[in-house]
């Protein structure tokens, strides 16, 4: 389960008997912890930094996803988990706690999402914003500030670019996989 990596590796471990599920595509990079009732999909990746734990609730992260430095993702105790879909970008340095990220959200960097918040398929939260909780990001917008509010919906080019961002992550962590 733990790959090494030259003289470091991630610290991957388990809570109350529960070890992570890790498909083997997936990268997780040195450094990177990784507790409790979490699964993560395949040619997903997880970048230098990050902490995920679950350990009073369960994290599930979708296939192709990426998890940028130094992100953070947990969970509420009697909450619904945090729940991440296929192809979704996490900047780095996010917060992400009991929520749920639908396939192709976009998190922007040093931006917190908590608890039953949610980001719907091809919506995006900006650099820097904090989505509150329960509130909900709906499919096509773009919300920015603290709180996170509606500041107007995305462009084609930004739709695109979304589409764009997960097999770039991809291809990266398969060639760190393989060097």
């Amino acid at each position: 389960m733990p790959r090494a990596y030259g003289l470091m590796k991630p610290f991957i471990y388990p809570y109350k008997g529960i070890w992570p599920k890790i498909a083997d595509s997936a990268y997780i990079a040195p450094g990177v912890v990784i507790c409790g009732d979490i699964e993560i999909g395949p040619e997903t990746s997880i970048w230098p930094g990050c902490v995920l734990r679950g350990d009073v609730n369960i994290i599930r992260v979708g296939a192709r996803t990426n998890i940028q430095d130094g992100s953070v993702v947990h969970v509420t105790e009697g909450g619904q988990g945090t729940h991440i879909g296929n192809n979704v970008t996490i900047g780095h340095m996010v917060l992400l706690h009991d929520c749920t990220l639908d396939d192709h959200a976009f998190i922007g960097m040093k931006s917190a999402v908590i608890d039953k918040a949610r980001v719907q398929s091809f919506a995006m939260l900006g650099a820097g914003a904090l989505l509150t909780q329960g509130k909900v990001v709906p499919s096509g917008q773009l919300w920015i500030g603290n709180p996170a509010k509606y500041w107007r919906d995305l462009k084609p080019e930004e739709k695109q670019e979304i589409e764009r961002r997960a097999p770039h992550y991809v291809k990266l962590g398969q060639a760190y996989l393989k060097a």
